[in-house]
């Protein structure tokens, strides 16, 4: 489920800034897909094997590192849905959106909460990548746009029940990073016109994520706006 070759680049560069060792333990991953059978079935099995491998990273910091040796995870969750109207979205792709923006995150979540309350010292940071589509969205994104409500309050609730387990969540909503999936040609607006909208490197989505992961535990980001700054966002529509 985590193949070296799907990890975001953003995560492998950021572990090179920080000097942290990225671990990911074919046996842990076996160990989570075997619990995921029992407690979720076939269909939670499904939804985390295909999608945990662009979903989620365990990052453990070296030692010295900011986080004070506590596991770092980041949920990267990429699934974007076809550009339709809302009547016309079918089942399978609303359900393949929210399997791999929600459900996976979710389940990665559960056992991120049991590695960090179960290690010693306890806790860590649990870092989602969230969306500016949570707060305002485009035209005829209905399942992204929920998707990313879901993991905007889903940060919110980590970031109140690890309170008591040395446990921090944070969450970047990013806008318009220049990567493979941009749109040079424009993007549709709610008047119904295209427009080419500004774009910003993506090197700067990844050092918000440093920032973040590099706090020591008592310290928390709970969520980050980062958006190109002549983009229509503020005021959209």
């Amino acid at each position: 489920m985590f193949a070296l070759r799907e990890l975001n680049q953003m995560e492998r560069e950021m572990c090179v800034f920080l000097e942290w060792d990225l671990t990911i333990l074919g046996e842990e991953v076996f160990e989570f897909e075997d619990r995921v059978w029992e407690e979720h079935g076939a269909r939670g099995v499904a939804r985390a094997s295909c999608s945990a491998s662009s979903v989620t990273q365990i990052v453990a910091p070296s030692r010295g590192g900011g986080a004070g040796g506590n596991t770092q995870k980041v949920k990267n969750a990429v699934m974007g849905n076809p550009k339709t109207p809302c009547e016309d979205v079918s089942l399978q792709d609303f359900l393949g959106v929210i399997d791999v923006n929600v459900t996976a995150c979710f389940l990665c979540s559960q056992e991120a909460f049991r590695i960090m309350k179960s290690q010693e010292p306890k806790g860590g940071r649990i870092i989602n990548n969230g969306s500016i589509s949570a707060y305002s969205p485009r035209p005829n994104h209905v399942p992204y746009t929920m998707s990313k409500h879901a993991v905007a309050w889903l940060t919110k609730c980590l970031a109140l029940d690890g309170r008591q387990h040395n446990i921090a969540c944070s969450q970047p909503d990013i806008g318009n990073a220049q990567t493979a999936i941009s749109r040079p040609g424009g993007m549709l607006q709610p008047n119904g016109q295209m427009m080419v909208e500004a774009y910003y490197d993506a090197e700067y989505a990844g050092q918000a994520v440093v920032y973040m992961a590099s706090l020591p535990l008592g310290v928390n980001v709970l969520n980050q706006t980062l958006m190109a700054t002549t983009m229509p966002f503020v005021g959209r529509g």
